[in-house]
């Protein structure tokens, strides 16, 4: 790796809820930082704040196409690459989920060539879905999953088991230096209200007076994690020394119920909307709470941000973006950007 004073990070997926958050860190940290995103669910509002920052770059793409011709710089290549480049809701990943599938494989593939040849460092974030509906729990890394492979979710859960596979491939081959982050829920600000995620659902339809969906019973828990935390704990992982290369799960161990969840935000909000309950979704884990002792161990990493902290922040930022459609009722978000000047310059790629 050639020796610059800055640093350079590409991060896949950078306009997207977290992957935006982790690009504020990377230019807050001194970086350089260029986003690649194809804004099937990133939005261009998540990273206009940067638009005349000059160690910020744009490229429009796919991950799953051929990245040497938009990713090349002369004389310049990545430190860092972090692999965030996926639709994370069911939702979104289930209307295209040829799609989803092959940016897990292709873009996790593309990637990964690129750190090969440019000697970078890479990141994967991968997901608790790996897990599937677990039969163990909590969930330690050490878990193989219990996942269906042909059904709605397969897409997802599966896509991200194969791009594990390939990055620790390369990982053996000596071909890169691979991280793989296995995530859980992640709340925060610059969520999209359609994601379809608990927080988000439960949070807009408060605010907005309707009718809170809970699915199934609402007994189902999961373990919400701030986005905050969830940065820290992958810039923690990315920059680590050691010797340790099997994934590491990141999330917050506290668990609860949904329901209580959503009750959680009603008195937060104070709204007068009623919980009501649908049926569960098909292969939808009935349990999540990550068992995070190696990621205090190898990476002395471990969330800080309380739920109630976290809630008031995004509940805060849905507060303003409904405000905001209110007063600028014609605005709409941007479905199309601008693609950086620079979006065709060359980061040193095959």
């Amino acid at each position: 790796m050639e020796k610059r004073d800055e640093r350079l990070a590409v991060v896949a997926g950078g306009a997207g809820f977290i992957g935006s958050h982790l690009v504020d860190h990377l230019i807050g940290d001194g970086m350089r930082v260029i986003c690649i995103d194809n804004f099937q669910t990133g939005r261009f509002d998540n990273i206009r704040h940067l638009e005349h920052e000059p160690r910020f770059d744009l490229i429009d793409a796919d991950v799953t196409d051929p990245l040497s011709g938009k990713l090349t710089r002369s004389g310049s290549t990545p430190d860092f690459v972090f692999n965030l480049a996926c639709a994370a809701s069911p939702p979104h990943y289930q209307a295209d989920p040829e799609h989803t599938l092959m940016t897990s494989v292709l873009g996790t593939r593309n990637l990964l060539h690129l750190c090969e040849t440019a000697g970078a460092r890479f990141l994967l974030a991968s997901t608790s879905e790996i897990y599937g509906d677990p039969e163990e729990h909590p969930q330690r890394e050490n878990y193989w999953g219990h996942v269906n492979p042909t059904g709605p979710r397969a897409c997802y859960d599966e896509g991200k088991r194969a791009a594990e596979t390939l990055a620790f491939d390369f990982l053996r081959a000596r071909r890169a230096d691979v991280r793989v982050a296995r995530i859980f829920n992640t709340f925060g600000p610059r969520m999209r209200a359609d994601d379809g995620r608990v927080v988000s659902n439960v949070i807009t339809q408060a605010l907005a007076g309707d009718d809170i969906t809970i699915y199934g019973s609402g007994d189902q828990t999961r373990s919400f994690c701030y986005v905050d935390d969830l940065v820290r704990g992958l810039m923690a992982l990315m920059t680590y020394k050691g010797t340790y290369r099997g994934a590491i799960n990141l999330g917050n161990p506290h668990e609860m119920k949904v329901r209580e969840l959503a009750q959680r935000v009603v008195e937060m909000t104070g709204t007068r909307s009623l919980i009501t309950f649908r049926p569960l979704p098909v292969d939808d884990p009935r349990r999540r709470r990550p068992d995070i002792a190696l990621a205090k161990k190898v990476l002395g990493w471990e969330p800080s941000v309380s739920l109630d902290v976290g809630l008031e922040k995004t509940i805060e930022h849905f507060m303003a973006v409904a405000k905001a459609a209110v007063r600028f009722p014609l605005m709409r978000p941007s479905s199309r950007r601008r693609r950086s000047q620079s979006a065709e310059r060359d980061v040193a790629a095959p």
